[in-house]
């Protein structure tokens, strides 16, 4: 039996945002990996970066595991590693020549690395797995179990779906996007983690403690922009009873308040979440989660089962106010399923919040005010605001690529920079994200503060939103067309008056 080390590179303190945030939640794909790599009977350790200090914790960590092997296997429930944080990149490269250097095998998985396995390559690793890797990681492991002492050209032969170095030359035979692999399977290796830092940065920041699971992997639906290098539009779900299970372990073993449940679609059939809900009341399982959802998914039987199953929240892919955006990006929803998404589930107990995209490809003010509009309209409880991010292997990534400078990703999640060429620079979509986040605060003191005190602080939201429309010509990119500008023009009039 082999000595394997499993690990991620998501340092939270390498993430200002998120470290302000203070929401840490445990590597998931990471502890289902370690779990299924025990299953035959290997020693495996865990290196969490998660609250790690930082990356120089790695050594003291690979030298009280001495591992044959070092899987960095990232956590694909994560969106932040979809988006190849620069930071994130650099530790993993730094991890990866450390253990090259212990005498290690080194393989590598993840969403940057299916990306670009060069740079993983080049900085020590054996094997870089593309997409989910499960079949390649296995064969890879049974080989060296089966002879420790094998050459790296025999170990990694003919084994596809794989980056490896020939000659320095980097060598893939890619299989195309694979299903979830079924012999992920079972409860991840929870026993591996600190669980009790988690507990402490949660109660120390907010006062209660979330723990994060998955009911499925991948989403079938084809949003242009959403990169899906990993397990492409396939979706697998678990069994409504193991899911409502696993819940009842981590309530009985860990007592979470909370759980963040990670899928990118929660649910997807009505019956499926009724019986989840039916399983968690029969065992006393249930614990209050959060989910993510999609508008056109939430029916009023949607909302009442997953009311009855414990679900207190609900994201939803809002992304724009704009009926033309949505259209451009293929997302499959209106803006008025948005608005009556919003409206079914906060009947029913559920807090709603909104994911807003700013900068697509093709918005223009009018799109920008319409999404305030959507906002103002719905009143979600809480919105969470990016830029459109450009992500090798979507087809808006082809379509800005010849924009794209020597700046492809962001070094942390708060960056929040345009790498491509929209309507407006930078400051200008920063400015826009922190007025909607002020509206949003706005429309929920509405019904605690006194009413002329509400009334002035909406007079002066719309006198900021009045200045920054005024001075918006002066954040265009250069590349905007006349007609564009004109149309600004026009709409300027309408631009303040709210009913909030």
């Amino acid at each position: 039996m082999l000595k394997i080390q499993v690990g991620h590179s998501y340092f939270l303190t390498y993430d200002r945002k998120q470290w302000e945030r203070g929401k840490p939640y445990p590597p998931l794909a990471t502890i289902q990996i370690a779990a299924m790599l025990r299953q035959p009977g290997h020693t495996v350790s865990l290196f969490d970066a998660m609250l790690a200090d930082g990356v120089e914790d790695y050594a003291s960590s690979l030298q009280a595991a001495q591992p044959d092997v070092v899987v960095f296997y990232e956590d694909n429930f994560n969106f932040l590693t979809k988006m190849c944080l620069g930071r994130m990149r650099e530790a993993a490269c730094q991890m990866i020549a450390e253990a090259r250097a212990a005498g290690a095998r080194v393989i590598v998985a993840g969403s940057d690395a299916s990306d670009h396995p060069d740079a993983f390559l080049a900085a020590g690793a054996h094997a870089v797995l593309i997409g989910e890797g499960v079949g390649a990681l296995i064969q890879l492991i049974e080989r060296l179990q089966h002879n420790p002492g094998i050459e790296t050209e025999d170990w990694v032969g003919g084994i596809t779906g794989i980056a490896t170095l020939v000659a320095g030359q980097t060598q893939l035979t890619r299989v195309g996007v694979m299903p979830p692999d079924p012999r992920v399977v079972g409860r991840p290796a929870w026993d591996l983690l600190d669980i009790e830092r988690y507990r402490t940065m949660w109660h120390e920041r907010h006062g209660y403690f979330s723990l994060n699971m998955a009911a499925s992997r991948g989403c079938p639906f084809r949003c242009n922009w959403c990169a899906k290098p990993i397990w492409g539009n396939h979706y697998k779900q678990r069994s409504a009873q193991d899911v409502a299970a696993e819940m009842t372990y981590l309530k009985q073993t860990f007592q979470p308040d909370h759980i963040w449940m990670a899928d990118d679609i929660f649910g997807f059939h009505i019956d499926w979440v009724t019986e989840f809900g039916e399983h968690l009341r029969a065992a006393d399982g249930s614990v209050p989660f959060t989910i993510q959802t999609r508008a056109d998914l939430s029916s009023e039987r949607m909302a009442q089962a997953l009311a009855h199953a414990g679900c207190t929240e609900a994201w939803i892919g809002a992304e724009s106010g704009s009926q033309r955006v949505l259209d451009s990006m293929t997302k499959g929803t209106k803006v008025a399923e948005l608005i009556e998404a919003r409206k079914r589930l906060g009947e029913h107990g559920i807090r709603v919040g909104f994911f807003i995209q700013l900068g697509y490809l093709g918005e223009q003010l009018a799109d920008l005010l319409l999404t305030r509009d959507l906002v103002a309209q719905a009143a979600p409880d809480d919105i969470g605001v990016s830029v459109s991010y450009p992500l090798p292997g979507t087809k808006f990534y082809e379509q800005v690529k010849a924009q794209l400078g020597e700046k492809t990703h962001w070094q942390d999640s708060a960056d929040l920079a345009m790498m491509f060429r929209g309507a407006y620079d930078s400051d200008f979509y920063r400015s826009v994200r922190d007025l909607l986040h002020e509206q949003v605060t706005l429309q929920q003191s509405k019904a605690t503060d006194l009413p002329e005190h509400y009334h002035q602080a909406s007079v002066a939201l719309d006198a900021r939103w009045d200045a920054l429309i005024a001075s918006e010509q002066a954040h265009r990119s250069d590349r905007t067309t006349s007609s564009a500008a004109s149309q600004t023009q026009t709409i300027r009039h309408v631009a303040t008056a709210q009913n909030r």
